[in-house]
């Protein structure tokens, strides 16, 4: 993907730039990506899905990836947004959603998905082996996760038929802990050394060749590290560039790869700059942005709960916190707290595991009420000035109007404005 290999090369060269991706399957939260990549002109879109949102057996989505693609185009669309700008990438693409098969399955599995993924358009491609399977042992060597991206390399290179132009580009290694952030409480963060870094690019780089994926090689755009950024339910690990900088040196010297970063959520616009100035140049945000997107659908809450009568309200906030209690098994492993505690995890946890309930029947009802709510009686200026400051300084520049669904993304777009100013520091 031409698009993602400029601006690689662009930061080879020296230049202090890097591109956002912005991993959700929220229809609110691509619009808002849209939104704000028009607002800056910006030159692409990079938007990713995971395999556990997005694969043959739909995800927690629903969605296969040619449905993901079709979903994000037409947002896309709707906005006026280039689609010769929007690239797509799937994330942690391996056997993450098998794990419980066996290593022969649970991979067999995952070459489906990535040939479905590459046949779908998706450009940018996280080989992510790095997980056991049943039988495996834990840890998985080194060896073998490498193998095992090779292996399912060569089916994305046996899936894509197109001009070699367009042919995917491709991410290698992991982070730890796992995608979506920490489920543990985090005191000390153990930094990637630039020998383990450097160890992991030549046995990919060996193994690509000796399967024959030479060409392939050469479009390795990045390599995943932790370079010391986290997040737990309540807490923020920052960027120290201090602690980083051999790790940051080491990839200097290695032809079109770059670092990058996952788990950068919640990061200071400062940390941000400072991790794609030292090579971390592709930033990855998830629960960042759905977590702006849950502050401002509380902050409409609260608006419809001053203005709107007892029995008309939607009650979006506790029809959620309802169904999370009702549905557990999205969260159960990750908090263990009770009560008034399990309430504010459930609804404030940085990990926002509310993230998977949206698509709820009932929780979509509770919003689509909240929206006509304060389309009828919108929401005066203190009140969003009180509860949705980033919106109200938005509506009163004209950039936003008092429809909620404007409101939400001149929310999200603050978030997106640290990831946007970090990775074009001259714009």
């Amino acid at each position: 993907m031409e698009l993602i290999r400029n601006i690689v090369a662009r930061h080879k060269h020296g230049e202090a730039i890097g591109v956002t991706s912005v991993c959700s399957a929220h229809p609110l939260v691509i619009e808002a990506t849209f939104a704000h990549a028009l607002r800056h002109d910006a030159p692409v879109v990079l938007i990713e899905a995971t395999s556990n949102q997005v694969n043959q057996d739909g995800g927690y989505t629903g969605m296969v990836p040619a449905d993901f693609r079709r979903f994000v185009e037409a947002i896309a669309h709707r906005l006026g947004f280039p689609l010769e700008r929007l690239a797509l990438g799937g994330d942690h693409l391996g056997p993450n959603a098998w794990t419980s098969l066996s290593a022969d399955n649970a991979m067999a599995k995952a070459e489906t998905m990535i040939a479905d993924y590459v046949r779908a358009g998706f450009s940018k491609i996280h080989l992510d082996c790095s997980m056991t399977c049943a039988g495996d042992p834990n840890p998985l060597p080194e060896r073998t996760i490498a193998e095992r991206a090779a292996r399912l390399c060569r089916a994305a290179e046996n899936a894509f038929l197109g001009d070699t132009a367009d042919a995917p580009v491709y991410v290698i290694g992991t982070e730890v802990p796992v995608p979506g952030g920490a489920a543990e409480d985090l005191e000390t963060l153990a930094i990637t050394t630039p020998e383990a870094a450097l160890a992991t690019l030549d046995m990919h780089r060996v193994l690509f060749a000796e399967s024959g994926l030479a060409a392939a090689w050469d479009r390795v755009i990045a390599t995943v590290v932790q370079p010391g950024v986290e997040f737990d339910h309540m807490k923020v690990v920052d960027y120290r560039p201090e602690a980083a900088r051999a790790l940051s040196a080491a990839i200097v010297p290695v032809d079109h790869v770059v670092f990058e970063a996952h788990s950068t959520d919640y990061q200071s616009a400062a940390s941000l700059a400072a991790l794609v100035h030292d090579h971390f140049a592709i930033l990855k945000v998830g629960p960042g942005v759905t977590f702006a997107l849950r502050e401002a659908l509380w902050g409409l809450d609260a608006i419809e709960r001053e203005t709107v009568a007892p029995d008309e309200r939607s009650h979006l906030r506790d029809v959620a916190v309802a169904r999370m209690k009702a549905e557990p098994g999205n969260w159960r492993k990750y908090y263990h707290e009770t009560g008034g505690a399990l309430d504010l995890q459930l609804q404030y946890s940085l990990s926002d595991r509310i993230r998977y309930y949206w698509p709820d029947p009932a929780i979509v009802e509770a919003e689509t009420k909240l929206f006509d709510n304060l389309r009828a009686h919108a929401p005066p200026l203190p009140l969003l000035s009180q509860y949705l400051p980033v919106a109200y300084a938005a509506v009163r520049a004209g950039t936003a109007t008092l429809d909620p669904v404007d409101l939400i993304v001149a929310h999200i777009a603050a978030t997106l404005d640290a990831y946007y100013g970090a990775c074009n520091p001259n714009a």
